[in-house]
């Protein structure tokens, strides 16, 4: 292992959302000091920091100074500029190869399915005479989505028949991939953090989303052993393949006792926000210390927990519910966003007891 950095450091993160915020807080509860890289003014992020760079993301001064001022570097979002990453790689634990597949869904596609990782038939659409064969070949239902720029059910439209395929002229200007639709029973998701000599696995999380966005994550998920330790192998394969340190996250499905690779996301991710109350260490203080070098512990789940995300529109409902005198352990993270909009995550909800079923139904009279 190389010589680790040490608390009054200064890590530098590029974004400023609640993910950054997230990791700024767990590394300042270390003893390391914060330099967020923005261009939005009282970011999340920047609220809790102790300085903010404001400037684009492309912005190769920015990142310039954010590396001299830092002894590492990280990244809390995939749509980072991958030339300037690529760049300062080697002020990044993390690197650019795990950017440069993200970035992009074929490209993602192929690693995993190189890497050897079950996924589900695809092809390339470029138009939409592409569309039209793609749909012969691969069948209905099926999912269009966008290589690049997609998330929380953007950029996607899932297909049912012919009649479909005149609505998806809106995306079609640029590349897109179209999938078969996997039958799921269950969404899961395997968050793992790495350093150079270590890997450690995160309880499976089992999602539930709502409108294309993530709505609740029970932990842990209600699968079988056999299918917990395949998508830890999953995606133990993954990171290691990229080369990859710090915790990155891997979206599954579950259908007829098969994993089939969804997408990953090279940063902490929304469906292991639980692990802050639910475990001994949490997503952001491992990443944090995989990406300083410091030595990784095994994670434990505490008790059953359940996350759930807060909307624009759950917001009134969440805040009323942490005011009632409750036998149930909770607590309300809220992200320091500036204006309530419908289905903007303004922050989240933990929820931890005996017994997940009861979590899962609470959880459920709060936002519903």
């Amino acid at each position: 292992m190389s010589v680790p950095i040490l608390a009054s450091s200064t890590i530098g993160i590029v974004g400023g959302g609640q993910l950054g915020r997230m990791m700024a807080l767990s590394a300042k509860a270390m003893g390391y000091k914060v330099i967020i890289l923005d261009p939005a003014l009282n970011s999340p992020a920047a609220q809790v920091a102790d300085e903010q760079i404001v400037a684009s993301y492309d912005d190769d001064s920015a990142w310039e100074q954010l590396v001299s001022r830092s002894s590492v570097i990280t990244y809390e979002f995939e749509n980072v500029d991958c030339d300037l990453a690529k760049k300062y790689a080697s002020a990044i634990p993390q690197g650019y190869k795990a950017l440069q597949v993200a970035q992009h869904r074929l490209k993602e596609k192929n690693f995993a399915k190189e890497a050897g990782i079950v996924c589900s038939a695809y092809k390339v659409v470029n138009n939409y005479e592409d569309l039209k064969e793609a749909t012969v070949a691969l069948g209905y239902p099926c999912v269009l989505k966008t290589c690049r720029y997609g998330y929380d059910g953007k950029g996607q439209m899932l297909l049912h028949s012919d009649a479909d395929l005149t609505k998806c002229k809106e995306i079609l200007h640029q590349e897109c991939i179209l999938e078969s639709f996997v039958s799921f029973e269950k969404e899961i998701s395997v968050i793992v953090t790495r350093n150079k000599d270590e890997i450690v696995y995160f309880p499976v999380s089992e999602n539930e989303h709502v409108n294309g966005i993530l709505k609740y994550s029970l932990v842990p998920a209600r699968i079988d052993c056999d299918l917990t330790t395949q998508a830890q192998e999953i995606a133990a394969t993954l990171i290691e393949k990229l080369d990859y340190n710090g915790t990155l996250a891997v979206e599954l499905f579950v259908s007829n006792g098969q994993l089939y690779f969804n997408e990953m996301a090279p940063r902490p991710h929304n469906s292991g926000h639980y692990s802050i109350e639910g475990c001994n260490y949490s997503q952001f203080t491992t990443h944090i210390r995989a990406i300083c070098g410091l030595p990784l512990k095994q994670v434990v789940l505490r008790e059953p927990t359940v996350m759930v995300n807060v909307l624009g529109q759950d917001l009134p409902k969440a805040l009323s519910y942490i005011q009632k005198d409750t036998k149930i352990d909770s607590y309300l993270h809220l992200y320091g966003k500036d204006e309530a909009v419908v289905n903007r995550k303004m922050g989240h909800l933990t929820l931890w007891g005996t017994e997940l079923e009861q979590l899962y139904k609470i959880s459920k009279t709060i936002t519903e």
